[in-house]
C-alpha cells in the first residue's frame, strides 16, 4: 500500500488526459491512471477509480455522481424539504456503502454537515430519522474523524430517548461503533457521556424482543468489544483495560452477555459476536472466575461441539476459552469438562483454516501453561499431534507455527516422559522449519527444541562492534 496521497481532481485529470491524448477507452483510461500512480507509491484507498462524467453542453466539467446525490440532499436540507430528504438520504447511504472512496469523496465535500442537519430536521419524524442515521452511518465507517461533538450528543441522546425503539437504537449504535472504530478520542468520549450501560441496556432490553432483536444484541455486543480495542495508532496510551473493567465492574457485562448468548444458542452470528467481546473482556484474573460462575464455561464448551460445523463460532469460541483460561482454576475447570478432546477437533475438523488452527493451539498452550497433569490429557487426547499437523498444514502462517511451538514447550516444559512421544510425532523437524523460515518464531522454535532434548544450534548475528559475533 502505497503512502503517497493524492486529489481526486488529480486522478481525474490523468484519466482525462488518457482519454484525450492517448485516445484510450474509459475503462483503459482508469486502470492506466491507477497503475501509474501505484508505480509512484499512491495510496488510492480513498480515489473514486471511474470516468467521471463527460462535459455539459456549456463545456462545464459534470461531477461524480455521489457528489450530485450530496448536492441535491444539501438543497433539500438548506429548503427543509422533508418529502426530498427519504430519497437523498436513501441515495447518498446506498452509494457510501459501495466503497470508501465514495465516502471519502462524500465527506471532503460537506456531507456530514448535511447528514447531521438532516438527523436534527427528522426529530420528530421516526422513518425519516432512520433513515439519517442510515446515512450517518455509512459515511462515518471508515472516517471516524468526521465525527464532532454535536453529531456525538445527538447519537447518546438518541440512544437514552429511544431505548425502547429497537431499530432507532441499532441505527445509533451502528453510528457510535463506525465512529469508534480506530478512534480513541472518540472512544473515550462516548464512555464519559455514557455509551456503556446504553449497551448493555439495549442488549438486556433486547432480550424480551427475541424474534426482531438478534441483530440488534450482536451490533451491541460488536461496539461493546470496540470499546476495548486500541487500534489507534495515533494515541500511544489508550483506555483499552479501563472500559473493560468499566464494563464489567460497573455495567454487569459478563452477565449480560452470557445470558444474551443462552438466549439466541440458535443463532451462529450472534454467538460469534458474544464470545468475541468476552474473550475481549477477560483481562483480570477474577473476571475469567466469574465467567465460569455464571455459567459460561459450560456454556462455551457444549457450543463448541454444537457448532463445530460454523467455522466463525468456533475461532470465537476457542478465542474466549484462550482467555478464560489464564486463571488457573479455569484451565482445570476447562480440561474436566473435556474441553481439550474438542479443541483438538475443531483443529483437526478445520486443519485448512489457519486462524483455527491458531486459536487452538493458542488455546491448548494455556491449558497446558503450569498444568504438568493437563499436559498428559492433551498429548493422550492428540492434542500435539494436531499442533503437528497445522504446521504441516500451514508452514507459510507464523502465527499458526508460532502457536504450535509455543503449545509443545509448554507440553514438556515440566513433563520431560512427552519428549519421547512428541518428538516420535516429528516435532524436531518441523519445529526447526518453523525456526529457519520465520525470524519472529526463532525464540519460541529453540526454547521448544531445547526442552524437547534437542541439540539446538544457536544463530549469530553480526552486530558490528569488537568480538564481531553476538548470540
Amino acid at each position: 500500500m502505497g503512502s503517497k496521497q493524492i486529489a481526486q481532481e488529480t486522478f481525474d485529470e490523468a484519466v482525462q488526459e488518457n482519454i484525450t491524448e492517448f485516445e484510450m477507452e474509459p475503462e483503459e483510461a482508469v486502470r492506466e491512471a491507477v497503475l501509474q500512480f501505484e508505480a509512484q507509491g499512491v495510496d488510492l484507498s480513498n480515489i473514486v477509480k471511474a470516468v467521471r462524467p463527460p462535459a455539459s453542453e456549456n463545456g462545464q466539467r459534470e461531477k461524480h455522481q455521489i457528489l450530485l446525490t450530496l448536492e441535491s440532499l444539501a438543497r433539500a436540507v438548506a429548503e427543509q424539504d422533508v418529502a426530498q430528504l427519504p430519497q437523498q438520504l436513501a441515495a447518498l447511504a446506498a452509494q457510501c456503502k459501495e466503497q470508501l472512496a465514495f465516502r471519502c469523496l462524500a465527506g471532503r465535500h460537506g456531507a456530514y454537515a448535511a447528514v447531521l442537519s438532516a438527523c436534527g430536521l427528522a426529530a420528530g419524524d421516526r422513518e425519516l430519522l432512520l433513515r439519517a442515521l442510515a446515512a450517518l452511518a455509512a459515511l462515518l465507517d471508515g472516517q471516524p474523524d468526521l465525527l464532532d461533538a454535536a453529531g456525538r450528543e445527538l447519537l447518546l441522546r438518541g440512544l437514552r430517548e429511544r431505548r425502547g425503539d429497537a431499530e432507532l437504537t441499532l441505527a445509533g449504535i451502528r453510528c457510535v461503533r463506525h465512529a469508534c472504530l480506530k478512534h480513541e478520542h472518540n472512544r473515550q468520549a462516548f464512555v464519559r457521556g455514557g455509551v456503556l450501560p446504553a449497551l448493555t441496556g439495549a442488549i438486556t432490553g433486547a432480550l424480551a424482543r427475541r424474534g426482531s432483536a438478534a441483530e440488534l444484541v450482536r451490533t451491541a455486543a460488536s461496539a461493546l468489544r470496540v470499546m476495548t480495542f486500541d487500534d489507534d495508532i495515533r494515541v500511544p496510551f489508550g483506555h483499552a483495560h479501563d472500559h473493560a473493567k468499566m464494563i464489567v465492574l460497573e455495567n454487569d457485562g459478563l452477565r449480560v452477555l452470557i445470558e444474551a448468548a443462552k438466549a439466541f444458542r440458535d443463532n451462529s452470528a450472534v454467538l460469534s459476536e458474544l464470545c468475541a467481546t468476552l474473550s475481549r473482556l477477560s483481562v483480570r484474573n477474577e473476571f475469567c472466575q466469574e465467567i465460569v460462575d455464571l455459567g459460561g464455561l459450560n456454556f462455551m464448551v457444549t457450543l463448541l461441539a454444537d457448532c463445530m460445523e460454523h467455522a466463525d463460532v468456533v475461532k470465537q469460541v476457542l478465542s474466549a476459552i484462550r482467555a478464560v483460561a489464564g486463571n488457573d482454576d479455569v484451565k482445570d475447570a476447562l480440561v474436566d469438562a473435556g474441553a481439550t478432546e474438542l479443541i483438538v477437533l475443531a483443529i483437526s475438523h478445520h486443519l485448512g483454516n489457519p486462524q483455527i488452527c491458531e486459536q487452538g493451539c493458542a488455546a491448548l498452550c494455556m491449558l497446558a501453561l503450569r498444568k504438568p497433569e493437563n499436559c498428559s490429557v492433551i498429548v493422550e487426547g492428540g492434542g500435539a499431534l494436531a499442533a503437528l499437523q497445522a504446521m504441516k498444514a500451514h508452514p507459510r502462517e507464523v502465527a499458526v507455527q508460532k502457536q504450535a511451538c509455543m503449545l509443545i514447550r509448554n507440553l514438556v516444559s515440566r513433563s520431560r516422559e512427552l519428549c519421547g512421544p512428541i518428538l516420535a510425532l516429528g516435532a524436531e523437524v518441523l519445529i526447526a522449519e518453523a525456526r529457519a523460515a520465520h525470524r519472529d518464531c526463532d525464540d519460541v522454535a529453540r526454547a521448544a527444541l531445547r526442552d524437547l532434548g534437542c541439540q539446538v544450534e544457536l544463530r549469530e548475528l553480526w552486530t558490528g562492534q569488537r568480538g564481531g559475533l553476538a548470540q
